[in-house]
């Protein structure tokens, strides 16, 4: 089994953990001893949670299904996402920003659209588009029936004009087809074509991973690095402050200090959906499950890589000052309180690399 020098305030849980562990024991093909899963013996091994003022805590856990897509309508909208006459140009399709080999991202800082226009943001994965509250960097959408048409339309990204979409579509018997398989007849409609795309994403999910193993039961899936990494998370480093619950997200929105107000490379964030100060570059906290695979990270692709990104949160974000003109300036951003230095070591840092590896 794992063993671990823990500290002595651990002992008592982790005591009861191993009596259930131990209670799981069996044996296999051969007579070799193996742990069958035991989410309550994970759960109670668990370091508690060291949360920042202002944090929304949800405890960890395993992903909860979404409901069962519709196989016609899921199969329409993968079909539409890999389409390119969704965009008026005839050559960019949703798959372009997010390609279902690079974990439904694109692998860039920032994503290019209509006529090689460079994007502002970073392309998120989608892989847990189905269970987020809000959709895009700014939660402007609040649902994935809204979200969808929105890049298609928008002329810096697909510019394309949905009417001229519609009659592309229909005038393809095999999508009349598909459509009619889908929805009960074959007329393509805007709201079908959004409808079709959102099922397509809410069958999509993260892979399987040893964190997810872990957090199912199998207290033996993560080696003591990780193990020590996730203690961190919880812990000393601040992680799951808001990254928590079954995601690894609060799905609220904070401002890490990388909206460069007042500067070329500004991004408003959340303050341009809802005209609040405070929230002024803020962007909602993504999804860590399948992290390793969707660098770069940040809303604008500025780190690239899970080292870069734990030293950034290891001296405490990033904290602009006013320029001259700017003292005053009520709208002037001010980086989040949960973040400040942490002080972690060379190694604390590595495992915690390690534990983001692993999810």
């Amino acid at each position: 089994m794992f063993r671990r020098r823990l500290p002595v305030s651990r002992l008592a849980s982790t005591t009861a953990a191993a009596g259930l562990i131990g209670a799981a024991l069996v044996f296999g093909p051969g007579l070799q001893q193996r742990v069958a899963p035991d989410p309550a013996a994970v759960m109670a091994s668990l370091a508690p949670p060291l949360l920042e003022p202002g944090s929304v805590f949800t405890e960890f856990g395993p992903v909860p299904a979404l409901p069962e897509q519709p196989r016609a309508l899921r199969a329409l909208g993968e079909r539409l996402f890999e389409d390119p006459r969704l965009s008026g140009s005839g050559q960019i399709a949703c798959a372009s920003c997010h390609n279902r080999e690079l974990a439904f991202a694109d692998g860039l800082s920032r994503s290019f659209g209509h006529d090689r226009t460079p994007h502002t943001r970073n392309s998120p994965s989608l892989l847990t588009a189905g269970w987020m509250e809000t959709l895009f960097w700014d939660g402007r959408a609040d649902s994935l029936e809204a979200q969808a048409p929105m890049p298609i339309i928008h002329p810096e990204e697909m510019h394309a004009d949905m009417a001229e979409v519609r009659r592309r579509l229909a005038a393809d018997p095999a999508y009349v087809e598909a459509f009619a398989a889908a929805f009960g007849d074959g007329a393509v409609t805007g709201e079908r074509i959004a409808g079709a795309l959102a099922s397509f994403q809410r069958s999509l999910s993260p892979r399987r991973s040893r964190y997810s193993r872990f957090i199912a039961g199998d207290i033996n899936a993560l080696d003591e690095q990780q193990r020590r990494g996730l203690d961190l998370f919880r812990g000393k480093a601040g992680c799951a402050s808001c990254h928590n619950g079954p995601l690894l997200t609060d799905q609220r929105f904070h401002n890490l200090g990388l909206g460069f107000y007042g500067r070329p490379r500004e991004d408003r964030g959340r303050y341009v959906v809802t005209g609040k100060p405070e929230d002024m570059t803020a962007f909602r906290t993504p999804s860590l499950l399948g992290v390793s695979r969707t660098a770069p990270y940040m809303h604008n692709g500025g780190l690239p890589t899970l080292a870069g990104v734990v030293a950034f949160y290891n001296a405490g974000g990033a904290r602009p000052r006013p320029r001259d003109e700017q003292i005053g300036d009520p709208l002037f951003p001010k980086t989040s309180d949960m973040l400040r230095p942490r002080n972690l070591t060379r190694e604390e840092q590595a495992d915690l690399v390690a534990f983001l590896e692993a999810l």
